[in-house]
């Protein structure tokens, strides 16, 4: 661990007794994000150039990217604050207001970019949002006082936003605050009634049960949930007066929390799973959402546990530089982390956990003492039906897993290819203590069939079920193997999957059919520093006749290096192929060939009896049908 850059209060552990941080830290890690941040500001403040390698979107974008999301963070700020602006932040905020919009779409050094479609050069259109919603937040200090000339500028320029095309996902939230702002100052009509409406229309179609959203009309299950699908709405509802809990965004929310909560590490880690985990403390957002307006399950105590946790957890680990700047990275700066769409400025969309600081200081959330994380408490499992996905929790290392059998952010119109699988969402399964390798290095958590020398990929996931009990779960689903080299498919290959998990352990039974002659099917597990206090087995119980451990030499976020054990079996036609697998850093955990007493095998049905209690799971794939019982 590291130590932060910034000044930072004494810790109180009195009313914090898990992270000791309380609402002066995240003001004073705001200032400092903030005073970092201006040391790269163009003459006239309309850019934020912060140093590093540019997006694909160019170097003007990213600079009011840096401008927009950091303009988040003190809108935030002040407003937290009633008003109280001591650092000045909103006036530098209002000349480059001015500035970038008196003659936008010039290039200078001020001048904004102008907002055109998502297929060109669109990255200004996510950055209208967060214009857009810290004029809102500080409305009686900036918007109010700027002159009609600016006023109307700006407006035009926002509208942008609404006279183009988004990105087929969450960026329709985008023009959908823009319009809210322009409402809330007057200057709302048809254009803008009709973009509230289009993203409110587009939000119920993508609303899949549960509490989550996929983002955009495919299977895309992340954090995207919390810090834009849950957020903009509920945000603005709150902006707009709104006290019903039970209006609707606000109650899916609600429930999103139920599950949410628990996928925090009792480090304060997040899940590492999906894209733009650049963001980082971010995936906060929607828990301090909660706690704000009141749409949330959590105690003040356990809310403020969840956020200052991943706040503090950053910090610690090296996400802000000596410099005092947000890397592009996940603890320091990671490559792999990163997508073709991120530039300098992007890690501070981090800016969204800022929403806590509208509690004011009297709110229980800052008020109630901190209370243990849901991950601190029992062990947990709990099924997500509807994104296709199982979480589990281990009290005694404080790790949770997610494992994957319903998320692969592959859109409906694209084919099965191996050029969209995504190292973020093809895994199995994820962790807060681990990350997936880079798509160079071996893949963990995979299981891949080799035909004529090509390993498959995972890409587009068929979801078939996922259920659960007293401390025991399970989640199930097909895909078809996807070959980079060769034909892309072989036929009538396809692999069912099902991960049975209680306590630390992994069930995993993958049923092979028409593997051709001579294919190889293989199983990895987690990838973790070889001299780490996390550690990874994988034991085979039926079909599997080798086992070795492979190198990851580009890592992961979480170590520059890793290793992760492999299974392997020779394959034709239907194979049953059956393994046990953990990540646990417990120092006490039983060896994990010790897990199982027995395992039988009878066609397509698995049972095996748990060698701790005795417990027996069965698990049948023709027809599905998981069981477990004591």
């Amino acid at each position: 661990m590291t130590s932060t850059p910034f000044q930072l209060p004494s810790e109180d552990r009195d009313s914090s007794p898990y992270t000791g941080f309380t609402r002066a830290h995240w003001e004073a890690v705001a200032d400092g994000l903030l005073d970092a941040a201006w040391k790269w500001a163009t003459p006239g403040g309309a850019m934020l150039d912060l140093p590093g390698r540019p997006s694909r979107s160019g170097v003007r974008s990213d600079g009011l990217e840096g401008y927009a999301r950091t303009f988040l963070t003190a809108a935030f700020r002040v407003a937290g604050a009633d008003g109280k602006d001591p650092h000045n932040r909103l006036e530098r905020y209002a000349d480059g207001l001015t500035a970038g919009t008196l003659t936008a779409g010039r290039d200078d050094a001020e001048s904004w970019p102008l907002i055109r479609d998502h297929t060109v050069f669109g990255q200004p259109m996510v950055e209208s949002a967060s214009v857009a919603i810290g004029l809102r937040l500080t409305r009686p200090w900036l918007w109010d006082r700027l002159d009609a000339g600016t006023q109307d500028r700006a407006e035009e320029w926002l509208r942008g936003a609404l006279r183009h095309t988004p990105a087929p996902n969450n960026w329709y939230l985008f023009p959908y605050s823009v319009a809210g702002f322009l409402e809330s100052v007057g200057r709302g009509d048809g254009e803008t009634a009709r973009a509230r409406q289009r993203a409110l229309d587009l939000l119920e179609g993508w609303y899949r049960g549960e509490g989550w959203y996929s983002d955009g009309d495919g299977r895309a299950f992340d954090h995207y949930n919390g810090w834009a699908l849950h957020l903009y709405p509920v945000l603005d509802g709150y902006l707009s007066g709104e006290t019903d809990l039970s209006a609707p965004h606000g109650a899916r929310l609600r429930e999103h929390l139920e599950s949410f909560s628990l996928m925090f590490g009792a480090d304060g880690a997040p899940m590492h799973f999906g894209r733009s985990l650049t963001y980082r403390f971010a995936a906060g957002a929607a828990v301090a959402m909660g706690a704000v307006t009141g749409h949330t399950p959590l105690s003040p105590g356990v809310s403020r546990r969840l956020i200052s946790g991943s706040l503090k957890y950053f910090l610690e680990r090296g996400a802000a530089g000596d410099d005092g700047l947000l890397s592009l990275g996940w603890h320091g700066p990671h490559d792999a982390t990163l997508q073709e769409y991120s530039g300098p400025s992007s890690p501070y969309w981090a800016s969204k956990a800022f929403v806590a600081l509208l509690a004011p200081e009297e709110h229980p959330l800052w008020t109630a003492p901190e209370e243990p994380a849901p991950s601190e408490g029992p062990d947990r499992v709990l099924s997500l039906p509807s994104p296709g996905l199982l979480v589990q929790s281990t009290r005694a290392d404080g790790i949770v897993r997610l494992h994957n059998h319903g998320s692969d952010h592959v859109r409906p119109h694209e084919g099965d290819t191996a050029q969209v699988s995504d190292p973020l969402y093809a895994r199995l399964a994820y962790s807060t203590a681990t990350g997936p390798t880079a798509s160079g290095n071996a893949a963990d958590n995979h299981l891949a069939i080799l035909v004529a020398g090509s390993r498959s990929r995972r890409v587009r996931i068929h979801p078939l079920g996922a259920g659960h009990g007293d401390g025991w779960g399970w989640a199930a689903s097909w895909h078809r193997p996807v070959f980079p080299e060769g034909p892309p498919t072989a036929p009538g290959l396809r692999v069912e999957s099902v991960t049975v998990v209680r306590g630390r352990h992994e069930l995993r039974v993958h049923r092979v059919i028409g593997a051709p002659a001579g294919a190889r099917a293989e199983q990895t597990g987690w990838a973790t520093d070889p001299v780490g206090t996390v550690r990874s087995a994988l034991h085979p119980l039926c079909g599997w006749t080798e086992e070795e451990t492979v190198r990851a030499p580009q890592g992961t976020a979480f170590t520059p290096w890793a290793v992760l054990p492999r299974l392997a079996a020779q394959v034709e036609g239907t194979e049953l192929l059956v393994a046990v697998a953990s990540l646990t850093a417990d120092p006490d955990a039983v060896p994990l060939d010790a897990a199982v007493d027995s395992v039988e095998v009878n066609g397509e049905k698995v049972t095996v009896r748990w060698a701790d209690d005795g417990a027996v799971t069965r698990v049948a794939l023709a027809p599905l049908e998981v069981t477990h019982a004591p």
